[in-house]
């Protein structure tokens, strides 16, 4: 049995610009899963910079509201939303709201740095 506490769990500016914690990785801990689970956050009045992946990500929103851009779609997300974000689609997120956008992202299979391309930020 493997247990991670995000009080614990060390957090990193990811490529995008958000902020993760990386919770379950199977390169990193023998794990029988074929995908990532990290926690992300991005701050009142910030966005993750465009990006893609190769794998498929899944984003649960858990705090906060947002809007989400996906291969040239976008829509308002909040609490309790899922996302799905098929491979090498162009995606960001937008906090909408006064407080933090919380969320889960579900990478499959699971991320690696040469499968994602971070693109510069977009115009305001």
């Amino acid at each position: 049995m493997i247990i991670k506490s995000l009080e614990t769990t060390p957090g990193f500016k990811a490529g995008d610009t958000s902020f993760l914690k990386e919770l379950l990785h199977p390169a990193k801990a023998s794990l029988a899963i074929g995908y990532s689970l990290a926690r992300a956050e991005v701050g009142p009045g910030a966005r993750t910079l465009p990006h893609r992946l190769k794998s498929a990500e899944v984003y649960v929103i858990l705090e906060g509201r947002g809007r989400m851009h996906v291969g040239g779609e976008e829509a308002e997300v909040g609490a309790g939303d899922t996302v799905y974000i098929p491979p090498a689609a162009i995606q960001f997120i937008e906090n909408a709201g006064a407080a933090a956008l919380v969320f889960l992202c579900i990478v499959d299979p699971a991320w690696r740095a040469a499968d994602e391309e971070v693109m510069k930020d977009p115009e305001p």
